[in-house]
């Protein structure tokens, strides 16, 4: 699946102001445009690996000095179309109790 990065918003934002949907060969505009370039000049603070972000996230949260070393904790992923979360093993593996 397509990931939502920053430049997947500027090309649909380019494009159209409307409502975007994802196909199987990803994002398209479904709005009339015109567009704005002002998509340029924004920081959209996408996720290019939602996995990766869990990590990080965990990671983050276990070596702060306010989260009590024996807490364990987990990382998952809320997947829309199933509406399962998803455990992130290399989350859960670098928030065990040390």
């Amino acid at each position: 699946m397509e990931c939502f990065t920053d430049e997947v918003m500027r090309g649909l934002l380019a494009s159209s102001l409307e409502t975007a949907e994802l196909g199987a060969d990803g994002f398209h505009d479904v709005g009339p445009g015109p567009g704005s370039p002002e998509a340029n000049y924004i920081d959209w603070l996408t996720i290019s690996d939602n996995a990766q972000s869990v990590v990080d996230d965990v990671a983050r949260i276990r070596n702060h000095p306010l989260v009590p070393g024996r807490i364990a904790l987990y990382g998952f992923i809320y997947e829309v179309e199933s509406g399962r979360l998803v455990e992130i093993p290399e989350a859960t593996k670098v928030g065990r109790p040390s």
